[in-house]
């Protein structure tokens, strides 16, 4: 099931390689400003891929009522809830789910607890089944809805319920992507000094940063890094404001950061914005950026997104669920499991930096990489 998920689902089509861009080899990249970060030798690339694939098998789901709670900013974020969209999408067109047997609902920016259990319990109780939470957000409403509907198969991206047997954790190793974008970040900066724009300083946001900061530094030792974040822990507004993005991206490049990552939601629309008005670089984060219609006129700036397939394990679970047969999905959704990645999507990865962004993959999935979630 793994293996055919991934490769049917357009958000995730990965690893477009081209020899245009600059030499990504080990020792100092040349540049036309700065001089560039002095390399650690990198790995080899294996001689073949370390993920495993499964059957896929078909299920009748033309049965079913199934729901998408949104996190805020939902459909059209060019991020997160669109990649559980993509996600819901493929589970309707799979499994044969009636078009009036689907539901989506969006929440609001800083809204109170109580809606969100409205949104989930008006879900259960017109019958839809599974149900899927997307976003941390929705883990005390779930406490509190899922127990009265015991029939009632939840899904819940980022977090877990603990004690509540129909609520199923979606949760991923956001990290082992970001260490791949910090890789990345470090090989195409001109002057060895990169940025990282978080939405929220919250634990999850927190992840991709020291991923980032990690795979960097690993590559880099030298690399300079600055960070800033949107807004503070509780104000959830730092994911949904592509202005304040703008401002925070020309924050970290005016003190000489070329290359900036956003872990930001939708307000990354404005990070690539700020990058391209500066002329320098951005890689993308969650879906393959570089394809976002929101993000279309920037795209050019994008030379790599990290993937966390949101996507992939919302199909899964509606899958799983519709099989009976949750106990299949992977208890985290990581680099092993096809769970988390990158793209190269716009051809500026050339091939020798391609092998070592495999042979960095190998390592972390073979466990001779150990990724930090926490700085």
């Amino acid at each position: 099931m793994r293996g055919t998920a991934v490769a049917a689902i357009a958000l995730t089509s990965l690893m477009v390689v081209s020899a245009c861009a600059k030499d990504s080899g080990g020792g100092t990249t040349p540049a036309a400003s700065g001089k560039g970060c002095e390399f650690s030798a990198p790995p080899t690339a294996p001689a073949t891929s370390s993920t495993s694939t499964a059957n896929d098998k078909k299920v009748d789901g033309s049965a079913l009522k199934i729901g998408l709670a949104y996190d805020i900013g939902g459909r059209g974020d060019a991020s997160f809830n669109d990649l559980a969209a993509a996600g819901f999408d493929k589970a309707i067109a799979d499994m044969g789910v009636k078009k009036e047997n689907t539901r989506e609902l969006s929440a609001a920016p800083n809204e109170d607890e109580s809606a969100k259990q409205t949104r989930l319990r008006q879900l259960a109780s017109e019958g839809f089944n599974p149900i899927v939470g997307v976003g941390f957000a929705y883990t005390e409403s779930l406490k509190v809805v899922a127990p009265e509907f015991p029939n009632v198969k939840f899904g819940l991206v980022d977090s877990a319920v603990d004690g509540v047997a129909n609520v199923t954790p979606l949760v991923f190793a956001e990290q082992e992507g970001a260490f791949l974008a910090g890789v990345v970040a470090a090989y195409q900066s001109r002057k060895c000094h990169v940025g990282f724009v978080g939405g929220v300083d919250i634990p999850l946001i927190q992840k991709f940063e020291a991923g980032y900061f990690q795979g960097a530094k690993t590559a880099a030792p030298k690399v300079s890094i600055d960070k800033k974040y949107i807004t503070p822990a509780g104000d959830f507004t730092g994911f949904q404001d592509p202005p304040k993005g703008q401002e925070a991206a020309k924050g970290l490049i005016d003190k000489g950061a070329d290359v900036v990552y956003p872990a930001a939601g939708a307000s990354g629309i404005g990070v690539f914005a700020a990058v391209k008005e500066a002329g320098v670089l951005a890689i993308g984060c969650d879906a393959d950026q570089y394809n976002q219609p929101a993000v279309a006129a920037n795209r050019d700036v994008i030379v790599a997104s990290s993937l966390k397939r949101v996507d992939v394990a919302v199909y899964d679970f509606f899958h799983a669920a519709a099989a009976n047969d949750l106990a299949s999905l992977p208890k985290v959704f990581d680099l092993k499991s096809d769970g988390v990645g990158y793209a190269t999507s716009g051809g500026k990865i050339d091939a020798k930096l391609q092998g070592i962004l495999e042979g960095y993959r190998a390592q972390i999935i073979e466990g001779r990489i150990k990724v930090a979630d926490a700085v």
